[in-house]
């Protein structure tokens, strides 16, 4: 299989895309002031003790506060409190992980009003994002991932991952492990770590522990709530996780991101440092490699497959319903059961590419075309099981049901990916009436002296559509744009934007932020 990542980077996010045998199965977008990312760690400040819940509240600078449950504390939480309790004392600032006396492990049963209390400074670690209106959800047990290894403070397990069959390959991988991990840290070892040398896996392990000192050292002086050590940013994580010999290309528009990339390649595979491009073209990333068109045809309520078979995706609060239609699909030589069965084999690799694509998590519930033959359905489950492998965010599917409905749980640690497909018409904005166009400069005027004089912008980016483009900087000097410039004492950029209608604008502030007016 082909894999290419294509990276359109602009001012405000990143934008990452996934390709395999040039299908997108894959949309990330990554903000560059996102806060709060999964895998960040902070030192919090527990706000409520919540002993219905067996949960706490934790103050860590969000807007809402982070919920951590009992079952997220971890069984070394205790060894994590008395060192923070002797790192802020001073106590701990230069005492090595390895000679620190752990405490006794918490039991799975146990009430969290008997281990926290309010008031207290805990260390936790971002593991599922703010979600519409909650917090962040939080985790005490802290995991520093790697490209072999993911390293476990204050514990002694070592884990092999499951998916490494040979008995034998997993008891050398354990030995190797044995001896060279620090003490008091455990070690989850992963896929990827499959045959590799003890020098790559030393050198992984001993850069994961780097980071664990790294927050060691700034606990003395730390004070709640604070960002103690942001994770890797989502393009590394990806090629981290995801990168193998069958990625043919990755491929970014940004400079200073290209040599990014190539360094953090060169680290974790150096024979695939070759396939980093940078995209120099005139015509936009993204266009280039057919994604926005992608985009358009796979986002949105009705996604139809080239055989005229398609699929209807609802959300609700709680879960998420797709339902599976044949559309003008019918071959007239076979019989309904196998018409059903040819659709609905077809359906189940889109709907695994749609939960990857959109990142849809929680409760998924599929309606198939109804199949009376039990070796059918059981085919339709297997082909879902085969293409949902290739998704590596953990989820169960269940077999069909006796009313043909298939539910799947699939791991939700960030927001669903929404993109707007429908476009707006470019006169009445779908009201049936429309603002006078002759009042639209007069109107981005206002606004533009607004965020001047009350808002004290003084850097500005004005987006259009092109057409107003054009009319703002008709002329050789005496244009609305310089006028505006010099009236209003402000440095104004103005940009086109095709996707735009006719009437849209809007203002973005010197960080790249749009300002909401």
């Amino acid at each position: 299989m082909n894999k290419e990542l294509i990276i359109n980077s602009t001012s405000s996010e990143v934008e990452i895309a996934l390709l395999e045998d040039k299908l997108l199965v894959e949309l990330n977008k990554e903000r560059s002031n996102n806060e709060y990312s999964v895998g960040d760690i902070y030192l919090g400040r527990i706000k409520k003790i919540m002993p219905g819940l067996n949960a706490a509240f934790v103050d860590v600078g969000y807007e809402k506060d982070a919920f951590l449950h009992y079952l997220d504390l971890g069984p070394q939480v205790q060894s994590l409190l008395k060192y923070i309790r002797q790192a802020q004392s001073g106590a701990a600032q230069n005492i090595n992980i390895g000679d620190f006396a752990n405490e006794p492990e918490i039991v799975k049963t146990g009430r969290i009003n008997h281990v926290l209390k309010s008031g207290q400074n805990i260390l936790i670690q971002i593991a599922k994002e703010p979600i519409s209106t909650k917090g962040p959800r939080v985790s005490s047990e802290l995991a520093f991932a790697g490209r072999y290894l993911v390293l476990i403070p204050f514990s002694d397990k070592i884990s092999v991952s499951q998916k490494i069959k040979s008995a034998e390959e997993r008891n050398r991988l354990k030995r190797l492990i044995t001896s060279i991990k620090p003490k008091n840290c455990g070690v989850i070892i992963r896929t990827v770590a499959e045959n590799k040398l003890v020098a790559d896996l030393d050198a992984d392990l001993r850069a994961l522990y780097k980071r664990w000192e790294s927050i060691s050292a700034k606990l003395s002086a730390a004070k709640p709530p604070l960002k103690i050590i942001g994770e890797i940013d989502r393009t590394s994580a990806i090629l981290r996780d995801a990168l193998n010999e069958t990625f043919h290309n990755i491929v970014v528009n940004d400079p200073t991101l290209f040599e990014e990339i190539k360094s953090y390649i060169g680290k974790i595979f150096p024979d695939k440092i070759g396939i980093v491009k940078l995209h120099t073209g005139k015509t936009p990333i993204f266009e280039q490699y057919g994604i926005d068109k992608q985009i358009k045809g796979t986002f949105g309520k009705t996604v139809t497959i080239k055989s005229g078979t398609y699929l209807v995706i609802e959300h609700t609060e709680a879960l998420h319903v797709i339902d599976i239609n044949s559309g003008h699909r019918v071959n007239q030589d076979q019989n309904q059961e196998m018409n059903a069965l040819e659709t609905n084999l077809e359906a189940a690799a889109e709907v695994a590419r749609q939960l990857r694509l959109r990142d849809m998590g929680g409760i998924i519930v599929i309606d198939f075309i109804d199949m009376t033959l039990g070796q059918n359905r059981r085919k339709l489950y297997d082909k879902l099981r085969e293409e949902m492998k290739r998704d590596r965010a953990k989820h169960s599917i269940l077999p069909p049901s006796k009313f043909g409905l298939v539910q799947i749980t699939r791991q939700r640690v960030r927001p669903e990916m929404n993109v707007q497909i429908l476009e707006r018409c470019p006169t009445c904005d779908g009201s049936g009436e429309i603002r006078p166009s002759i009042l639209l400069t007069d109107e981005i005027e206002n606004n533009l002296s607004y965020l001047v004089r009350e808002q004290n912008e003084k850097i500005l980016t004005l987006i259009v559509h092109p057409y107003i483009h054009a009319y703002l900087t008709k002329g050789l000097f005496n244009t609305e744009l310089r006028k505006w410039k010099n009236k209003y004492g402000v440095k104004l950029t103005l940009e086109p934007q095709n996707a735009y209608h006719f009437l849209e604008y809007h203002f973005y502030n010197k960080n790249g932020d749009e300002i909401k007016m």
